[in-house]
């Protein structure tokens, strides 16, 4: 499983930024839930649950709801919120507003006037990107607390739209970074020699003093198809990371090319040496429903990604050996049954997950393991 175990290690830190949880009420400036008002516009939806997003993440900025067709969305629409305590938010909670000609900008205000936060809310038609992955659309997220940046990926389908469907442990590491700290100082990054063009760079880094000291030693590098919520980086840093995209496709085979070499030493929680072990990188994808039998959505998190009821496929490498050369590997998908309806209807979600150390979840591995990912590929049922 893939856990960011570097996000646990910054409560003593997290202060520097505005507007997170654990500041003073009234300077909270935070949407936490986004709903649409009215059942009515319950049939422009696949799923009742889609009708409302909850657990926004702090670093959060674009909310969007996804709909069945945007030519029979309602030109205006009422979309509720749930703020932080005392905040207020223009437009106003639950207004008519008109979503036809893009995204909507509402601000926050914290309850004592002194912060601003501005959050587009959009709505999205259900579409996809295509499933080869090439990792050519990066961009620098800046931390202004610190002066660090690092990169985010996403995609960009035929029509221009863009898909923000990846994330890493870049935003918790960004917390914790020194100042003036670069993209490619950081766990996860992009990297101009791909197997064809930009490729990514993964890498386990040490936690430093802080990190031996909560006996955290280290912090693998990764990217997975999902979200980062960094609500919960202080509690429970677990399930910061929230797994799979809603899918109408069933998936067979996942293909792409890795480089990869372990760090020179292999090491545990406790940041002792083991003897003769080597760090392995690590690849898996998983298929589940996103809907439970109550209707009530479903996201797989750091700490069920792989045991969840509600998975339905995994498709996992053996190995990925050690290689400097671009090599290709491939993984099949294996488990249950699809219900075609509930396929038709997005109740489904997938995700692909990398990590340059295997174990990094249990906060071992080797510094210095890096892995190399380019040209990855999902294969589906019914491709022609």
């Amino acid at each position: 499983m893939l856990r960011i175990s570097m996000l646990s290690l910054v409560a003593c830190v997290f202060l520097m930024s505005s507007c997170f949880k654990d500041e003073p009420l009234n300077m909270e400036c935070d949407i936490l839930s986004a709903w649409v008002e009215g059942d009515e516009y319950a049939s422009n939806f696949y799923q009742p649950a889609q009708m409302r997003i909850e657990n926004i993440s702090s670093g959060e900025k674009e909310i969007v709801f996804t709909v069945r067709s945007l030519i029979s969305l309602p030109k205006q629409l009422p979309v509720k919120f749930n703020l932080t305590p005392g905040a207020k938010i223009t437009p106003e909670n639950g207004s008519m507003q008109d979503f036809s000609n893009g995204p909507v900008t509402y601000t926050v205000t914290s309850e004592d006037g002194a912060w601003k936060r501005e959050y587009t809310v959009v709505f999205h038609e259900a579409s996809l990107p295509s499933f080869k992955f090439s990792f050519e659309h990066v961009e620098v997220v800046d931390n202004s607390s610190n002066r660090s940046s690092y990169h985010n990926f996403y995609e960009v389908d035929s029509n221009g739209t863009r898909h923000n469907i990846w994330a890493s442990g870049n935003p918790g590491a960004a917390i914790i970074a020194q100042y003036d700290s670069k993209p490619e100082s950081f766990p996860t990054y992009s990297t101009d020699n791909g197997y064809e063009g930009k490729g990514v760079c993964m890498n386990t880094q040490s936690t430093g003093s802080l990190g031996q000291m909560m006996n955290k030693p280290i912090a693998a590098g990764n990217l997975f198809l999902g979200k980062f919520n960094v609500n919960n980086v202080l509690f429970n840093p677990l399930k910061t990371t929230e797994f799979g995209i809603p899918m109408n496709r069933v998936p067979v085979r996942v293909t792409g090319y890795y480089k990869y070499q372990p760090g020179p030493e292999y090491t545990n929680a406790k940041k002792e040496v083991v003897p003769g072990r080597v760090d392995q990188a690590n690849a898996y994808a998983v298929f589940y429903r996103n809907i439970d039998a109550n209707g009530k959505s479903v996201v797989l998190l750091g700490d069920d990604v792989l045991t969840n009821p509600l998975i339905v496929k995994i498709a996992q490498v053996e190995s990925l050996p050690p290689t400097n050369e671009w090599t290709r590997f491939e993984m099949f998908f294996k488990g249950g049954e699809v219900d075609d309806a509930i396929l038709e209807a997005q109740g489904y979600s997938l995700t692909l997950v990398f990590s340059s150390s295997k174990e990094g979840d249990y906060f071992e591995g080797a510094v210095g393991s890096t892995l190399y990912i380019d040209e990855v590929e999902v294969s589906f049922e019914n491709e022609e």
